[in-house]
């Protein structure tokens, strides 16, 4: 109990009293000067009727949508190359986590470079494949839709290094033996994959989906940083919204309201997946 103490205290501190705080302002009026006073309800029922809030936590839902399935892909696929017994092992493993130690800022301007048009890496790349003609372009951060292409890239490129260090880890757990009587069986790579490895990390697939799924309905950084929201308000997200209400409409009665339904919205989505996995682990 001693040794728990402080950090208790501090996550007290600085955890558990700001969602405290959080739930009292989101009841009241309140700007920058502080407490205009009391408002009940009256933020829940703005935000129930707010059709910039829905469709900020559509575009939300959809980048989660695109993003997180493809990132568990590329993460196993990383993990399985990164495990292989070769002299390159643990360059691979270092240079697929890279791009995690990157700041937000940093991955931002890459890829906001890299497909700018005329000068860009992605557009020269498709005029020396011949795929674009000259004087041809790709507006990717003026297309509704390239640009979800872009922003759900850039944010695997960046974050795939954790999840693939879960599954890396969760595939060192497999004991040789299992794939040692698969290979005496006759079982083909391809079979051993996807009867034996695969369903063996279930528990990291559940793990790694609750983490991105949480880590992209609070994605900020690279919307803003990137397309800012656009074109027009094409791309902003949930926490964009929020943050606009509270900063620059000076609402953060408002603000905390929005918050406190992300919260509630991603403690759903989590006790579902735990109901899920909880489920899947008894049959």
């Amino acid at each position: 109990m001693t040794f728990v103490l402080p950090f208790g205290l501090v996550y007290l501190l600085f955890t558990i009293w700001p969602v405290i705080q959080g739930a009292y302002v989101s009841f009241h009026k309140w700007n920058l000067m502080g407490d205009q006073g009391s408002v009940g309800m009256a933020n829940y029922v703005k935000l129930w009727n707010d059709k910039f809030f829905w469709q900020a936590l559509g575009h939300t839902a959809w980048f989660s949508l695109i993003t997180v399935p493809v990132l568990m892909v590329v993460a196993v696929s990383l993990a399985l190359l990164a495990d292989r017994k070769t002299v390159f092992r643990r360059f691979l493993r270092s240079s697929y986590y890279l791009p995690s130690v990157l700041s937000v800022s940093v991955a931002s301007f890459i890829a906001s470079y890299m497909a700018a048009p005329y000068l860009g890496f992605v557009n020269n790349l498709l005029h020396d494949l011949g795929i674009l003609r000259a004087g041809q372009e790709i507006q990717w951060l003026m297309d509704k839709n390239l640009v979800w292409v872009l922003l759900s890239l850039t944010t695997i490129w960046w974050t795939i290094g954790f999840s693939m260090l879960l599954y890396l880890a969760a595939l060192q757990e497999i004991p040789d033996e299992i794939m040692e009587a698969a290979d005496i069986d006759g079982a083909s790579k391809f079979k051993q994959l996807f009867q034996i490895t695969l369903p063996l990390l279930s528990r990291t697939h559940y793990l790694v989906i609750l983490l991105q799924v949480i880590a992209c309905f609070k994605v900020f950084g690279q919307i803003q940083l990137i397309t800012n929201g656009g074109p027009g308000t094409a791309t902003k997200s949930l926490v964009m919204y929020i943050y606009e209400a509270g900063f620059k409409k000076n609402n953060l009665g408002y603000a905390s309201a929005m918050s406190f339904a992300l919260f509630l919205i991603l403690l759903i989505l989590s006790l579902i997946q735990v109901r899920l996995q909880s489920r899947s682990d008894s049959e």
